[in-house]
């Protein structure tokens, strides 16, 4: 049974070598980029209704591109610690 699964492109990249982190990376890329485009919405909306609701949708929308962003400083600072890692043991 199996209990994984990959998208078929990040698959291929795993069957290419690429590392997680490398891959983990790229992905947070894709996802920034849609939440910026989420946050902007938002920010579009709640400008035009001044709604309560959709100060919320717009908090959460923030909230969603912090999160993301913090998790891909963490594929920066690992891929660099692996680095520093393989270069001390020759």
């Amino acid at each position: 049974m199996e209990t994984t699964y990959l998208e078929p492109r990040l698959q291929k990249l795993v069957d290419m070598g690429m590392s997680g982190t490398d891959i983990l990376h790229g992905e947070l890329k894709n996802l920034i980029m849609l939440a910026e485009q989420d946050l902007a919405d938002a920010l579009e909306q709640e400008e035009r209704s001044e709604e309560a609701m959709d100060s919320m949708v717009r908090t959460e929308c923030e909230g969603v591109l912090d999160t993301l962003v913090a998790i891909y400083e963490l594929t920066y600072q690992l891929s660099f610690a692996i680095a520093d890692r393989a270069k001390a043991n020759g």
